[in-house]
């Protein structure tokens, strides 16, 4: 899953930069794709990507969170390989036919209800203990799958409230409920064993208040209810920098392992903070002002989801292949150069300023720089026996 994962993450931003460079005639011409490159771009970044990283990492810790056995491979590769092909197929499609698309999207349902019973049956086969994040995260990965759902109906349809709802949904439901539950469950476990403290707060209300707050956030969207999100943004902000208060967001500087970890959520009150004056001010101007365009979205996208991705990719990479718990400088300066590129995303939209689509094309290639120097260090250890000479 990794793997793929990987790979996706360089396909993805490489569709992205040639979508930007030819849409503003940088290079060539406008390319005509089959559908509109924000909805491609929509189904690539939430549904294309980031669940190649969320299966890859859940079908390891699921059974170590829950003391069971090891996902076998007839669960896990067929999954790999419909998620695969469906990732291939959406680049076909795009390129020449409305059909592929239908096909690639069906091929991924397929991959993601297989990836969803291999986790089922660690859940249903593991004794009785506490298993409310496994639990909870199993429900936000169905309800992803219900938002690819909307989305094939929309391609089939071309009723815009159901890609409306997938993306949306894919967010709200689905993205933030699965980040937020891992990093509430891993941050505080890093930090204690990284920092020698025996005890690091982690309050299961902080938990429950940003699942409720992010859904409440996904069904005030789903409704055109924007100038009322504040009610759910700024309670959400609130928990988030309580929690990287909390959990020794300053200490974990030290360490870059476990500081990616700590950024990325940072970013996620940061994305909230800006949401929430994004509502506020629609608000009181009784939605006529609409300021910063997408800068929330981004700040909570590649902020918050790709820091926290590239960051717990990082430690399972590490700890599963037999390698030292630690990064040199080369991955250090990625991590920075990905929170550069954040910053980049945000401010493109939040300054009104001339040919601001430069700002666009180079945070893309500033983010594409930093996987790519990733995918070019972790790709191989994929294939590659375990440098400790255990099994995997």
């Amino acid at each position: 899953m990794f793997f793929g994962g990987a790979l996706q993450a360089l396909a993805v931003m490489l569709w992205l930069l040639t979508e930007l460079v030819t849409r503003h005639g940088v290079l060539w011409h406008p390319i005509p794709w089959v559908i509109a490159p924000s909805a491609a771009h929509a189904w690539l970044m939430i549904y294309g990507l980031l669940p190649f990283f969320m299966f890859g990492f859940l079908m390891t810790t699921y059974p170590r969170w829950m003391k069971g056995s090891e996902i076998p491979p007839h669960r896990y590769v067929p999954a790999f390989v419909l998620l695969m092909l469906g990732a291939v197929s959406f680049y076909v499609g795009l390129l020449i036919s409305h059909t592929i698309l239908i096909v690639a999207i069906f091929s991924t349902l397929s991959g993601w209800i297989l990836a969803l019973y291999a986790l089922l049956r660690v859940l249903l086969d593991t004794s009785h203990q506490n298993k409310r994040h496994p639990q909870l995260i199993f429900i936000a990965l169905s309800l992803g799958w219900c938002g690819l759902v909307a989305y094939l109906i929309w391609l089939l349809g071309d009723n815009a409230a159901w890609l409306h709802f997938s993306i949306q949904g894919g967010l709200w439901l689905f993205l933030l409920p699965v980040f937020a539950s891992v990093a509430h469950r891993m941050i505080p476990f890093f930090t204690a064993s990284a920092l020698t403290h025996n005890y690091i707060p982690s309050p299961h209300w902080a938990w429950w208040a940003m699942l409720v707050t992010s859904a409440g956030h996904g069904l005030l969207q789903l409704n055109d209810a924007s100038a009322w999100l504040w009610l759910c943004d700024a309670p959400l902000a609130i928990v988030a920098l309580h929690l990287s208060h909390r959990w020794g967001f300053r200490r974990s500087l030290k360490i870059p392992l476990l500081s990616v970890l700590h950024i990325g959520f940072a970013w996620l009150g940061i994305a909230m903070l800006l949401f929430t004056v994004q509502s506020f001010v629609l608000f009181i101007s009784q939605g006529k002002t609409l300021i910063w365009g997408l800068a929330p979205l981004h700040a909570l996208t590649i902020g918050c989801f790709s820091t926290l991705l590239i960051g717990m990719a990082t430690r399972v990479t590490l700890g599963h292949s037999g390698l030292p718990m630690k990064v040199g400088s080369p991955i250090n300066l990625m991590f920075m150069g990905l929170q550069f590129a954040a910053v980049l995303r945000v401010l493109a939209d939040m300054l009104l300023i001339q040919a601001g689509y430069w700002l666009y094309i180079t945070a893309g290639t500033v983010w594409l720089a930093c996987f790519g120097s990733w995918v070019v260090r972790y790709l191989p250890v994929y294939w590659r026996p375990r440098t400790d000479g255990r099994p995997g």
